[in-house]
C-alpha cells in the first residue's frame, strides 16, 4: 500500500512538472523577446507587430501581439498569471491543451482586431483571459467535481480582474486594452463550448444490477 501511494505521488509530481514545461518555455520566450527589444532592437519598431484593429497590416498582430510587452511592469503583471493558467491548462486538460492554447491565441487576437479601438494593442492579456475563462467554463460545463473545483479556484484567484473586460473608466485604466481582455474572455467561453465533449469527462456511473433472490420454499 505504501509503495502504491509513493507511486501515485511520483506520478502526480511528474504530471505537474510536465504541465509546467510549456508555461516555462513560453515565459522564457516572451522575456527573451522583451530583453532583446529593450537592449538590441528598436522597441518602437517591434511594437508595430501589435494588433491594429481594422487594418490589414494589423492582422500580423494576431500572431505576434501576445509576445510583445511595452514595459517591464506590463510583462511582469502578466507573467505569474501566464505561468499559473498555462500550467493548469496543460495539467487538467493535457489531451486538448495545445489545440486549445493555439485557438485561444488566434481567436482572442481576431476578436480584438474586429472590435478594438484605433490604437496599438500588445501583450498577452487576451491569452490570459482566454485561458481563465476556458478553465472556468470547462469545469462548469463538464459538471465533474475535480474540474469544477479548478473553476472555483480560478474564479477565487482572478475573479476581481473580470471587471477589466468592460469599458468602465472608473474600473479600467485608459491604457489597458479592455477589448483584448473581453476578446480573450469570449474566446475562452467559445472554446470551452467547442471542447466540452473532449478531454477529461465526468466518469459514467454504472449501477450493478441487483440480483433477484428467490425465497427458498
Amino acid at each position: 500500500m505504501e509503495q502504491l501511494d509513493r507511486d501515485k505521488v511520483t506520478l502526480v509530481k511528474r504530471r505537474i512538472w510536465l504541465a509546467s514545461i510549456p508555461a516555462i518555455l513560453f515565459l522564457a520566450l516572451i522575456w527573451l523577446i522583451f530583453l532583446v527589444g529593450q537592449t538590441i532592437l528598436n522597441q518602437s519598431e517591434s511594437m508595430r507587430l501589435g494588433i491594429m484593429p481594422g487594418q490589414l497590416r494589423g492582422l500580423w498582430g494576431v500572431f505576434f501581439s501576445p509576445l510583445l510587452h511595452t514595459s517591464f511592469s506590463h510583462l511582469w503583471s502578466n507573467s505569474l498569471s501566464l505561468f499559473i493558467l498555462t500550467s493548469f491548462l496543460f495539467y487538467f486538460y493535457s489531451k486538448i491543451a495545445i489545440n486549445a492554447f493555439v485557438a485561444l491565441w488566434i481567436i482572442s487576437g481576431m476578436i480584438t482586431w474586429l472590435i478594438g479601438r484605433d490604437a496599438l494593442h500588445v501583450g498577452a492579456s487576451g491569452l490570459v483571459f482566454g485561458m481563465l475563462f476556458f478553465l472556468f467554463f470547462s469545469g462548469i460545463l463538464r459538471k465533474y467535481i475535480p474540474l469544477v473545483a479548478v473553476s472555483l479556484i480560478v474564479a477565487f484567484i482572478y475573479g476581481g480582474s473580470v471587471w477589466s473586460i468592460f469599458p468602465v473608466t472608473e474600473l479600467v485604466d485608459a491604457s489597458i486594452s479592455w477589448e483584448g481582455h473581453l476578446s480573450g474572455a469570449l474566446a475562452g467561453f467559445i472554446m470551452a463550448m467547442v471542447y466540452r465533449k473532449k478531454g477529461p469527462q465526468k466518469p459514467e456511473v454504472v449501477w450493478a444490477d441487483e440480483e433477484e433472490v428467490e425465497d427458498e420454499t
